[in-house]
């Protein structure tokens, strides 16, 4: 595997780890190349190229607002997403960007970032140049990056492969699901256990636990915000929040659960959509494999720790070991972009990945999880990518609550079976990329197809400065 756990889970800034958080490290990357260089001083102004998706939906995205943050040398993990607006309003206002904070050179966002797109270019949807120019205009440097989903970046290279090659002399254990699977077998362990063991080759397995516990919490914290966030989201299409209210109605008459055998599923409902109305209002969220999908995971975990009374902390950790092998399958064979496979590799993923978790938690053994994962993807095969006005908001909010339903009921569907099915996850790993291989870029986060061509494009509220 060339994927780590945490290159995979991390902890990022809505509305997109793709379309924001990716951007937002780029150029950070770009700007601590340049000092580590002894450029920054030399450096009289920057241009920044968005292309492809990237560009299609970066304004629903604030994409511009990620970049001018990377540029400042701001991080996703620690950036006060409060300040994101007002500060693009400042630089907008001071036509000047402080480099890693410390110079300050001109820049005007509407000017120096350009959105092209019509250009693709060869090796992701998510496309994106920086250039550094001294004052005679000479090039001081220039870099490609692209955005190949839930933050992650590649510079040049092959497509797929990671910024970073694994350490030298590391092991890799397994790169299909038929190896992982071989792996248990040979081993007598779970997938939780094989996924701990080849993680502890990058990290202390101590390490590991800690920070997988650290994501945990950051869930925990953001379905609280959404619980409780009332107002609109952002953007022109003027969408209430809807988590409040539905918190309020569960919580105000608790007795009509007692005649209710599903009203579990509302409360999975409920953490789904608290957070990815956190995510769609830029707030920090766990890419699980995206922002777009970080509802998700979430919400079966909570629905895994709170509706089981024999629930454990070390649930967690199985259950966020075992998606994240599935997860790294997909990111290494395939695709979690929706800009380039389409809704399937974010969604169809996540659906898969939490399918997966439960299944081990609940006592599943590696056949049953790998038949779990293959049910969830395989009814999310051709699933596009078509958010209105660009916006993270429809239908990508009720997907997420959606999806978590759907990996319970994969899950259930698959414990209830030994093991044995017709089609395994390899192959419905390949079919999911050959789909988005033949999917039209239309239906692949460019706004331009399916329900965002049908309702319309809504053009999307420029912040006012």
């Amino acid at each position: 595997m060339t994927t780590g756990i945490f290159d995979l889970l991390s902890v990022c800034i809505g509305p997109s780890s793709s379309h924001t958080t990716g951007p937002m490290r780029a150029a950070r990357r770009f700007v601590v190349s340049l000092q580590e260089r002894a450029l920054l001083g030399r450096v009289a102004a920057v241009k920044v190229e968005l292309y492809g998706s990237l560009a299609a939906t970066g304004a629903g995205h604030a994409t511009d607002h990620a970049v001018v943050m990377g540029l400042e040398g701001e991080h996703p993990e620690t950036v006060v997403v409060e300040r994101l607006a007002v500060r693009f309003c400042e630089v907008e206002k001071a036509a000047a960007v402080r480099l890693m904070g410390e110079e300050t050179v001109p820049f005007r966002p509407g000017r120096d970032i350009v959105f092209r797109a019509d250009v693709f270019l060869p090796r992701h949807p998510n496309g994106m140049l920086f250039r550094a120019l001294s004052e005679s205009g000479t090039v001081l440097d220039k870099r490609t990056y692209y955005s190949i989903g839930g933050g992650a970046l590649i510079e040049g290279g092959h497509r797929g492969r990671p910024a970073v090659e694994p350490p030298e002399g590391r092991r890799v254990s397994f790169g299909s699901m038929r190896e992982l699977l071989a792996v248990c077998a040979k081993q007598g362990i779970s997938i939780s256990a094989a996924m701990l063991w080849d993680e502890s080759r990058r990290h202390p397995e101590s390490e590991v636990v800690c920070r997988l516990q650290d994501l945990w919490s950051v869930m925990q914290d953001c379905v609280q915000r959404g619980l409780r966030a009332e107002g609109l989201l952002p953007g022109s299409l003027g969408l209430r929040r809807r988590a409040p209210a539905l918190y309020r109605a569960l919580t105000e008459r608790p007795e009509e659960s007692l005649r209710d055998p599903l009203s579990a599923l509302d409360w999975v409902t409920l953490y789904a959509l608290a957070v990815s109305e956190e995510n769609a209002c830029g707030g920090r969220v766990v890419s699980a494999p995206t922002a777009g999908t970080a509802g998700i995971l979430p919400a079966v975990l909570h629905y895994t720790m709170r509706f089981r009374r024999e629930a454990t902390q070390q649930d967690v950790v199985t259950f966020l070991l075992t998606a994240a092998a599935i997860g790294i399958l997909f990111r290494d064979n395939a695709s979690i972009s929706g800009a380039d496979v389409g809704c399937q590799g974010e969604v169809g993923v996540a659906c898969s990945m939490a399918a997966a978790g439960l299944t081990e938690v609940l006592g599943g053994t590696p056949a049953q999880v790998e038949a779990a994962a293959e049910i969830a993807m395989e009814h999310n095969l051709g699933l596009t990518c078509d958010p209105i006005a660009g916006l993270v908001q429809v239908p990508c909010v009720e997907r997420n609550a959606m999806a978590a339903v759907k990996a319970i009921t994969a899950a259930r569907l698959a414990l209830r079976g030994d093991g044995e099915h017709l089609v395994s996850l390899d192959a419905v790993i390949e079919t999911m990329l050959r789909t988005g291989r033949d999917m039209r870029e239309e239906y692949k986060e460019t706004a331009r197809g399916g329900l965002a061509r049908t309702v319309g494009r809504v053009p999307v509220n420029v912040v006012e400065c």
